[in-house]
């Protein structure tokens, strides 16, 4: 097991695959900034792990800059102005698809947050990395070639049946028809040309440009709602966090209509319950952070939804006493019974922090694995299926109205510690982010266990993820029997998985210390790295 941090002094990128990591770090090293060796890294994660992302979808970004506020980019695509519950009872369903044409109806939001973020860099960073130097591992990548991860064709392999009669799906990932081997050559040439194009007329062509106008018509001959207007009435907000007074410092997530702040809620109890006073990596500690999801969970299904719509105020949630709520609530010996519904999702997040102590948490997703398994004609873009989180059904709290946000299991993290440590973290996958947040978080923050310690180390997840459809409490196989047997004596519904199991999600994170010492980890469960220099 890796568990030794990766340090240095100047930069530092953290991601999910390696080259995506390499990008990122060779911008900072010519010279760019935590936001612009991000775009890199965002542009070549898009090509070399499609399956977890790519520009058909949505992203969230938290901002650190030492001296000032945190701020948040929030590029989250709304629904098409013909996204109604009357077009789909039209088509004769009762609720939205996961995949195909009808489950692509919601903008993409990803191309905007790259385009606020370069914009921010170059209005207070004097960020003046050209677009073209950002893009173009991505552009090599697409064009030359990528080596298909083992992560990719076991995706591929598990969700043949569903996706290889979806448009344009099989002529992107397939080869000859069938899954790709790990290690295999899998070209992108439309991507390639289509990242060309957007340096060529700037990165806005997506939204009203000749892209746009592409896209657009794509989706209209494949039966999406999605339309011209759509894209052009997009725009990424810039927007203030929802943050939470920890005893350790401040700690900050994404606003609604992401689940950030359900994370900050689940580290919130767990501080109230005096988690420092246990043993880490104990049943206690697991059982506690189960106890606390399932809380958090709860007020996440009756409250969290686009923010335009949410009847309680979101600070509200994280009130003192709220939370003193939540805790009453939980039994140190016995665990609620759980049957909630949960989220799967795929996902990819980032980390960087450069060498002025700027700090990036980015997440980027096209929610279920490959999306809506849609890979539009003349770009090559696969559409995420983020909108099939609506519910057809008036009474949901994520009932499906035009220009209305989706709900978003995306949420990158960052606190601001009292010892003076500035920590980026966070992870992929559904109902797993939340809960891989508290565990890395308090490993690393409340037990003082190295970043790549509290990343490596076995892990729990209550729900199910990307690949996963059951709500039992997955352990991994590194746990100990007795903690095993002791989380069943107290309840749990106990399923055991693989030793490092990617189910569990891909996290990483880096911390600033005081000195300026950068300390990262990755997730051995992927293909990542945590790189500096």
């Amino acid at each position: 097991m890796t568990t030794e941090s990766t340090y240095a002094k100047h930069g530092m990128v953290v991601a999910p695959h390696a080259l995506a990591a390499e990008s990122g770090l060779a911008v900072l090293r010519e010279g760019g900034n935590a936001l612009e060796a991000m775009v890199a890294a965002a542009a070549t994660i898009s090509v070399v792990y499609p399956h977890m992302n790519g520009i058909g979808g949505d992203s969230f970004w938290l901002v650190h800059e030492p001296g000032r506020d945190v701020i948040t980019f929030d590029a989250c695509g709304r629904a098409a102005a013909r996204a109604t519950a009357a077009f789909y009872r039209e088509q004769k369903l009762d609720a939205i698809p996961s995949r195909g044409a009808l489950a692509a109806n919601t903008a993409a939001g990803t191309i905007s947050g790259w385009a606020m973020a370069l914009d921010y860099a170059k209005q207070h960073w004097s960020g003046a990395m050209p677009l073209a130097r950002l893009l173009d591992d991505a552009i090599n990548h697409a064009a030359n070639g990528i080596s298909v991860t083992k992560s990719q064709a076991n995706c591929s392999a598990a969700r043949l049946t569903e996706l290889k009669n979806l448009p344009g799906f099989s002529e992107r990932f397939l080869v000859n028809g069938a899954a790709p081997v790990p290690g295999s050559i899998l070209k992108q040439p439309r991507i390639a040309a289509t990242l060309r194009q957007l340096v060529k007329n700037g990165i806005n062509d997506f939204y009203d440009g000749e892209l746009a106008r592409s896209i657009a018509g794509d989706l209209a001959a494949l039966g999406s709602p999605l339309a011209l207007a759509d894209l052009e009435s997009h725009r990424a907000e810039l927007r203030a966090p929802v943050s939470l007074t920890h005893s350790l410092g401040t700690l900050y997530n994404m606003a609604p209509p992401t689940q950030g702040t359900i994370s900050l809620m689940i580290l919130g109890v767990l501080d109230q319950l005096g988690l420092d006073k246990i043993e880490a990596d104990s049943a206690d500690h697991v059982h506690l952070a189960v106890e606390a999801t399932k809380q958090a969970f709860l007020v996440r299904d009756r409250h969290i939804t686009d923010p335009a719509y949410m009847t309680v105020d979101t600070y509200q949630l994280l009130d003192r006493g709220t939370l003193a709520t939540q805790v009453e609530a939980i039994k140190r010996d016995q665990a609620l019974p759980w049957g909630a519904k949960s989220n799967r999702g795929d996902t990819v997040w980032m980390g960087a922090i450069d060498s002025a102590g700027r700090a990036v948490s980015m997440i980027q997703s096209i929610y279920h694995e490959f999306g809506s398994g849609v890979v539009l004609g003349n770009s090559g873009i696969n559409w995420q299926n983020r909108g099939c989180s609506f519910s057809l059904d008036e009474r949901a709290l994520n009932f499906l109205k035009p220009r209305r946000k989706p709900f978003h299991t995306l949420n990158p993290a960052l606190a601001r510690l009292n010892d003076g440590r500035v920590v980026v973290y966070g992870t992929m996958g559904g109902d797993g982010q939340p809960q891989t947040q508290a565990a890395v978080f308090t490993r690393y923050a409340v037990f003082g266990q190295g970043m790549q310690q509290a990343i490596s180390a076995p892990r729990w997840l209550l729900g199910r993820t990307w690949g996963q459809a059951s709500d039992s409490l997955k352990l991994e196989s590194r746990f100990d029997p007795a903690l095993v047997a002791e989380l069943k004596r107290r309840g749990h519904d106990v399923e055991i998985l693989q030793a490092y199991d990617e189910t569990m999600g891909h996290a990483g994170g880096i911390a600033r210390h005081a000195d300026g010492t950068l300390e990262a980890g990755f997730d051995p469960r992927s293909d990542g790295a945590a790189i500096g220099f």
